[in-house]
């Protein structure tokens, strides 16, 4: 009995909507379903209800629009039986550069004959994240961030912009502390709070994390040096390897708490506010469409890891 087809989840509006009004077009000279979002939570809706009826679903946008439909494939509860895929259709396709998928064509080739790997998720007070979870001096508007800044740094292009005008934010009073049994890792005024699973930030050599050891990859920014923030290479220089303003910690559970009102994080583009923050790997909790240039285990910088 041959299986269902795969079902896709757009974003209409994703992008330039070139690229995705192509993967429309090209999923169902395939003969596979698509089903359009109308925006807000409505991509979660409708992963819940592919995941009932096929065991491929398909994301189709960007960042954003993957983890609503990783979202709703959790909460149908269908993680450990459906398989993943993208279709990069947004302006950044963080993810979907991450586990080797170079293009839309590419994307479905991918999905029809790629490997499937088994690839870690993050967690967030219980909302999922596959790209990071980012905390701190952001920027809610994009209104000064060029597409080009997007693509290459996601969120952290929104908080280069807001740095450049905004040098006298006071930090966030955090305790953070790591691990099974919460050993304090760091207390004091952060600037920003960066906590990636499946990317690692600028000035790590690579962008793509280990997506299968289990952990997340988290920095801690504690002031802003003084830098031009306007130039290209300024999320190189604040997150620089060995720089003294930065801790960081890579672990498999993570507790924040905050002096003061809600925290808002980015959790892969979605805005959430959170007071109290707990973070979890979760290893390998989904099986994913990856392409050849996807490497399952890429060269690690040393940093404390806790038990």
């Amino acid at each position: 009995m041959d299986s269902p087809s795969p079902v896709v989840v757009r974003n209409p509006n994703s992008g330039d909507r070139t690229r995705s009004r192509n993967a429309k077009r090209l999923a169902a000279e395939r003969g596979w379903e698509v089903l359009d979002s109308e925006g807000g939570d409505h991509a979660v809706d409708l992963a819940v209800e592919a995941a009932a009826r096929t065991e491929t679903v398909v994301a189709c946008g960007g960042d954003g629009t993957l983890n609503k439909v990783v979202r709703g494939v959790r909460d149908a509860d269908r993680l450990d039986d459906v398989t993943l895929g993208v279709l990069p259709a947004g302006t950044g396709n963080d993810f979907a550069d991450n586990v080797g998928i170079r293009g839309l064509d590419h994307a479905f080739s991918v999905v029809e004959s790629g490997e499937r790997r088994r690839l870690d998720l993050g967690l967030a007070n219980d909302r999922v994240f596959l790209n990071s979870c980012v905390g701190g001096l952001t920027a809610e508007s994009s209104a000064r961030t060029s597409r080009e800044r997007k693509r290459q740094l996601g969120v952290l292009a929104y908080v280069l912009s807001t740095l450049s005008t905004a040098r006298d934010f006071e930090g966030l009073r955090l305790h953070v502390s790591a691990g099974s049994d919460r050993d304090p890792v760091w207390v004091g005024d952060a600037l920003l709070l960066l906590i990636g699973n499946g990317r690692r930030f600028p000035g790590e050599r690579m962008r793509q994390a280990n997506m299968e050891d289990g952990l997340v990859n988290v920095v801690i920014i504690e002031e802003a040096p003084v830098l031009d923030y306007l130039t290209m290479g300024a999320a190189d220089s604040l997150l620089r390897r060995r720089a003294r303003h930065l801790t960081r910690v890579k672990t498999s559970h993570l507790h924040v708490t905050h002096e003061g009102g809600p925290v808002r994080f980015s959790l892969d583009g979605e805005m959430v506010d959170i007071d109290d923050l707990t973070v979890d790997s979760l290893p390998g909790a989904m099986r994913f469409c990856v392409g050849a240039g996807y490497d399952p285990t890429p060269v690690e910088w040393s940093t404390r890891t806790p038990e």
